[in-house]
């Protein structure tokens, strides 16, 4: 393993705490103008998010309507979209193709934008230890200068059995190896170059969660268009699921 991914897991809560979480389920509130440039204005807004790190499932509650969920899974890749009596209203296998020959003014239907947010969000809760997966290329590459600071950079190669925005990805850390910032160029929004930064760190069950997320424009220099927020992420809650908690519950 790449020695800055080591010290970042590390600092992050470590593989063995990790290894033992199975599922996930977080309180987030979206925001920001992206979803109504898409054409989806208020599509998200306060959701209970609930992630299975096995499986690669994702579900949102509530989306697009208060009585609905969205579903997110892999192998094969698919969204659901169902009423709160677990009714499919619609659903869509293999999303990503649906976005063929679009471009980043292209408006979006509401499964694109529940598979948008189902791919990038499962994989937002589960790094960095996604990171250590098998199949990912992870290395250490130069520093990045930003607000005085020197910022350590990881380059990160995702294999295809991974839905992520794109193949390969940069991640910015601080010397404690916290998360600071991430750039990609999602292929579903025509490859529009973006930063995330990450901020208000706290731990949850024993593993370090920003709780802060702001996404903007990013340009072809590599700086950031920071006098807009394209996407807000705020997390107020997460509580790990576990083998162990799993085990206790069945004994009870």
């Amino acid at each position: 393993m790449d020695r800055l991914l080591a010290e970042v897991i590390e600092a992050h809560g470590g593989l063995d705490r990790w290894s033992q979480v199975t599922g996930l389920t977080a309180r987030m509130t979206f925001g920001g103008p992206f979803w109504e440039f898409k054409g989806q204005p208020g599509i998200l807004g306060d959701e209970t998010v609930e992630l299975d790190t096995q499986r690669g499932t994702i579900r949102f509650t509530p989306f697009a309507g208060t009585d609905r969920s969205l579903e997110f899974g892999v192998e094969p890749e698919r969204v659901v979209l169902k009423a709160a009596d677990g009714t499919i209203i619609d659903e869509r296998s293999d999303p990503r193709s649906s976005f063929a020959g679009y471009d980043r003014t292209s408006r979006w239907d509401a499964l694109q934008v529940g598979y948008f947010v189902g791919y990038a969000n499962w994989n937002y809760l589960t790094e960095p230890f996604l990171l250590a997966s098998p199949g990912i290329e992870a290395h250490e590459i130069e520093p990045w200068e930003e607000n005085g600071e020197r910022w350590r950079r990881l380059r990160v190669v995702f294999p295809p059995s991974i839905a992520t925005h794109r193949s390969v990805r940069v991640f910015y850390f601080h010397d404690t190896g916290m998360q600071l910032r991430m750039d990609y160029a999602p292929e579903v929004n025509g490859n529009a170059l973006a930063a995330h930064y990450t901020s208000e760190l706290k731990i949850f069950d024993g593993i370090v969660v920003p709780t802060r997320r702001r996404i903007h424009s990013r340009r072809a220099d590599g700086t950031a268009d920071m006098t807009i927020d394209d996407i807000t992420i705020d997390i107020q809650d997460v509580n790990h699921d576990s083998r162990n908690a799993r085990e206790a519950r069945k004994e009870a």
